[in-house]
């Protein structure tokens, strides 16, 4: 594997909102094709118990446990879960990955996230409003139009300061491609370029992809040594990855 390029991890989540794909490498079954939605039953969870604990894997237990959780139903997301410390995890769909993503209708991707409390308000609405304009049809370009026309109107949040969330879930699938990735952070900070945070440079263990986030921010991931649950997580470059 390339290793300059496999540490580009595609956000979705757009991101957070991002769900994460390695940028630039085909998905493991190249015969797949993504090009358009599936039916909508096949990105949703049946189980709001199985949803719900999928969710709170994204953070370490002393946070997820106090968390608001939202799970995903055909009428948008809604809280399962009223949480006390401000935090607020839920499981991301494939399109919350970026448009360019050749898994942007992945109904296999599973995203959990759990979003601190200033991410909960600037950055967790990206999420709730690329949900809504899926459930009510738009296609992928006019999802992409739509909110680039947000964006100009200047009706999109702006990151708030301290912006970051946890995507440390050892049961999430990020793509054909990704598997479950890395265990990771991620910090949402208004568009900035990549040499601001010394990402995707030797040695650095920060991480950007840079494809098109249509939403006004810049993502940087930082891969951790541990999944949610205290266990050893594949380290970035390693053999395993």
């Amino acid at each position: 594997m390339n290793t300059n390029r496999a540490r580009r991890c595609a956000a979705a989540v757009a991101s957070s909102a991002v769900l994460c794909a390695l940028a630039g490498f085909a998905p493991a079954n190249a015969a797949t094709s993504y090009e358009r939605m599936a039916p909508l039953e096949e990105y949703l969870i049946p189980d709001p118990h199985a949803e719900i604990a999928l969710a709170r894997s994204a953070a370490p237990a002393a946070i997820s446990d106090k968390a608001t959780v939202l799970t995903l139903n055909p009428q948008g997301y809604e809280t399962a879960i009223h949480g006390t410390n401000g935090f607020t995890c839920l499981v991301e769909r494939s399109w919350m990955s970026p448009f360019a993503s050749p898994e942007f209708w992945n109904p296999k991707m599973r995203g959990p996230v759990c979003y601190n409390p200033a991410a909960s308000k600037s950055i967790l609405p990206y999420t709730l409003r690329r949900t809504k304009l899926v459930l009510a049809g738009r296609s992928k370009a006019q999802m992409l139009d739509e909110i680039r026309a947000a964006a100009a109107r200047k009706e999109l949040p702006w990151p708030e300061p301290g912006a970051m969330s946890f995507m440390m879930s050892k049961d999430g699938y990020l793509g054909d491609a990704a598997g479950h990735w890395h265990s990771h952070l991620m910090f949402h900070v208004p568009k900035v370029a990549a040499a601001s945070w010394g990402a995707n440079l030797p040695g650095s263990p920060v991480v950007l992809d840079d494809r098109e986030v249509a939403e006004p921010e810049t993502i940087f991931l930082v891969p951790v040594d541990h999944w949610s649950d205290g266990t050893a997580a594949p380290i970035m470059g390693s053999a395993s990855e």
